[in-house]
């Protein structure tokens, strides 16, 4: 896993790259719909980056965007954590990943970040908002504010969410108890000058992909609306972690035509590589190039 990221460049904001861990799923467990064709299609650019050497499993990152704008430290989303006991998937439980040291290493100490930005609460996107600290689950950015859909802190926070109840417990319910965290309700917005929330439905119920601007500039933080680049040439696949795959496919095909359009800078939560780019289109497909 190559551990350094690139340094990009938004209007007068920075935006690197902090990475907790990378892994492989198959090809047919992550798309449900996988077809075979879109290797032959596009292996070129797939192998070794994105698809393993035997070509059956796919290759995911977890990490965190870190922008810095106006003399704000901004992290989006926050990861797996370490520690946290996650029955339901060996890729989560019980982590022990040097995540600190990296974000460190980019600059940024805990106590120095302003805004903990989240497009949605599952496991991979909020385990760093705490850390352990004499056997308690305390903040572990604690001058900030943790920014969340109003939707996804109500569906988790019900018996409807109960299934994976111990990740609002142990990583969202003590930012919520320690007063640090805002809200942004279900038809998004402008949460302060230059940072907007645009819903993105589908993968989860409150999802938000997030939109920053700086100096004329913007950047499209985009969340799970999709998990790999074959999402842009498959735009109608939805991957098995969706909650209603109709719905993220219509979100999906909204940010793929505002970010062909609009030429906006995208980040995304789970492709390996770079993780950056931008979308292109012919007028009939999509395609999805990485780096700026």
């Amino acid at each position: 896993m190559n551990e350094t990221s690139p340094i990009y460049r938004v209007g007068d904001a920075t935006v690197t790259k902090v990475t907790e861990q990378q892994f492989s799923l198959k090809t047919t467990v992550l798309f449900p719909e996988f077809d075979p064709a879109v290797i032959d299609e596009q292996r070129a650019w797939l192998v070794s980056d994105h698809l393993d050497a035997g070509e059956e499993n796919f290759i995911l990152s977890i990490h965190t965007w870190v922008m810095r704008q106006g003399g704000r430290t901004i992290l989006v989303d926050t990861a797996s954590g370490n520690g946290k006991v996650r029955p339901f998937s060996p890729i989560f439980h019980q982590l022990n990943t040097p995540y600190l040291k990296r974000l460190a290493d980019s600059g940024v100490k805990p106590e120095e970040v302003d805004l903990v930005l989240l497009t949605h609460l599952h496991v991979d996107h909020v385990g760093w908002n705490t850390h352990l600290q004499n056997d308690k689950w305390v903040p572990t950015f604690p001058n900030a504010r943790y920014v969340l859909p109003t939707v996804e802190r109500e569906f988790f926070d019900t018996p409807a969410g109960n299934k994976r109840r111990m990740v609002f417990e142990d990583s969202v319910l003590p930012v919520i108890q320690a007063g640090l965290t805002d809200e942004i309700g279900p038809a998004g917005g402008e949460y302060l000058p230059g940072i907007r929330f645009q819903p993105t439905p589908g993968h989860s119920a409150g999802h938000m992909s997030i939109e920053i601007e700086s100096a004329g500039e913007r950047a499209l933080f985009t969340g799970d609306v999709w998990h790999h680049p074959v999402q842009a040439y498959r735009p109608d696949w939805s991957s098995v972690f969706c909650a209603d795959p109709g719905e993220a496919t219509r979100s999906r095909r909204w940010v793929l035509e505002y970010a062909a359009r609009t030429g906006i800078s995208v980040f995304t939560p789970h492709f390996a590589g770079s993780s950056a780019g931008r979308v292109k289109t012919d007028g009939h497909r999509f395609s999805w190039q990485f780096g700026f």
